[in-house]
């Protein structure tokens, strides 16, 4: 899915408000960015500028064509008090694309929104990023070991670039579950954001053997916080130009970098377990995802560790949350605790019911763009006491 980065022109704190919800809730994920903070960068690396011209149409006029002049691609959305025929043609021989008087009807911005997506896309001629979000109902609900596996069964099926990412401060723990020791982490991309390309990138990951690559989670307990939920969120913009799918570890709790991520999110993937405590704490997370204004639509719920029968049936569970279950992986402790001890994911320890549930889940993400792995030899399983011995 394309993923826009908007530009908000307006001295006016409720107009960044609205614009800003309005432009979060659409069904493409865009990033916000305000002209007050970004102001030697104006229209340099947005595909969206709104410009509120509601105090002054004169000015805000010459700030159209001004934009439009340093920047013929963007699209650039005029709002205004009414729709006068006059301010209208003004705005629109200024190089404005859209008009919308306020407060905008959402149902209108967002199809705007999407026809700038898809003449972006279409200029760029490639098949756009997918950047996909596991964020656990509570800890311990299996949100590493899901993502993790997701991850690699992605780049191993599609055979496209992919990086996973662990967003948790201290106790990240992608890295371990894929059996490798990283040199750098999350922090020296966020921390040297300039920097960010094609090379810089292969010296802070490591790739595993799946050819996934790893953006491995900090080592702080206090980074990422909550002064680096805007560099979290200009990283994933600039990884969905270096890479096909971008897969993120949330873990559990909501801060600025988890709500980073899931404003990017083209899908959230929310991982609960079959008991009271997790529903209970998905219902409030689900409230929250729409507090924040980001689309319900995104929203997918994985149902991890479900023994047959349920111990609270399936169709009560949707009830409760007000969302299907997308998806439900069984319950299989002793795989599961030997894939974590050994460092090799699921996805390669061999025929498993988890494994295959894996597959069917992944095969969902890539649809058309799957392919056939059986050539690759199959899924191949290593010496869990050799895998063991390289992490210490």
């Amino acid at each position: 899915m394309a993923h826009l980065v908007a530009l908000l022109v307006s001295e006016d704190d409720s107009f960044h408000s609205q614009i800003g919800r309005l432009l979060r809730s659409t069904s493409i994920p865009v990033s916000v960015t305000d002209d007050r903070v970004a102001r030697d960068s104006v229209g340099a690396s947005a595909d969206v500028i709104v410009v509120d011209t509601r105090t002054d149409p004169m000015s805000a006029a010459s700030t159209i064509e001004r934009l439009r002049g340093s920047s013929p691609s963007v699209s650039i959305f005029a709002v205004a008090l009414a729709a006068e025929p006059e301010l209208i043609l003004r705005t629109m021989r200024a190089g404005a694309n859209e008009f919308f008087t306020w407060p905008p009807d959402a149902e209108t911005f967002h199809t705007a929104i999407r026809r700038t997506a898809a003449r972006r896309d279409s200029a760029q001629g490639a098949r756009p990023a997918t950047t996909l979000v596991f964020f656990g109902a509570k800890g311990g609900a299996g949100t590493t070991t899901v993502a993790v596996n997701c991850g690699v069964e992605l780049a191993r099926l599609s055979k496209r670039s992919t990086v996973i990412l662990d967003l948790k401060p201290g106790l990240g723990e992608v890295a371990l579950f894929l059996g490798v020791r990283p040199r750098f982490t999350l922090l020296d991309a966020i921390d040297n954001l300039t920097r960010l390309d094609r090379e810089f990138l292969r010296e802070v990951t490591v790739k595993h053997k799946s050819g996934l690559d790893i953006l491995a989670g900090s080592e702080h307990f206090d980074r990422p916080g909550g002064s680096d939920g805007g560099a979290i969120e200009e990283l994933l913009r600039m990884l969905t130009k270096l890479y096909d799918y971008i897969v993120v570890d949330g873990g559990s709790q909501i801060n600025s970098c988890t709500v980073s991520s899931l404003y990017t999110a083209d899908q959230l993937f929310l991982v609960g377990n079959p008991d009271v405590p997790s529903i209970r704490n998905a219902q409030r997370l689900l409230d929250r995802v729409r507090q924040l204004g980001a689309v319900g639509e995104r929203v997918r719920v994985l149902l991890n560790r479900a023994s047959s029968p349920l111990p609270i049936p399936q169709k009560q569970i949707e009830g409760a949350l007000g969302h299907p279950i997308h998806h439900t992986f069984p319950n299989d402790y002793k795989t599961v605790s030997n894939a974590l001890n050994s460092g090799v994911p699921l996805a390669l320890t061999g025929d498993t019911e988890l494994a295959a549930q894996f597959d069917k889940f992944t095969q969902g993400i890539l649809g058309p763009f799957a392919e056939d792995a059986s050539g690759a030899g199959g899924r191949k399983s290593m010496l869990p006491l050799e895998r063991i011995a390289s992490l210490w």
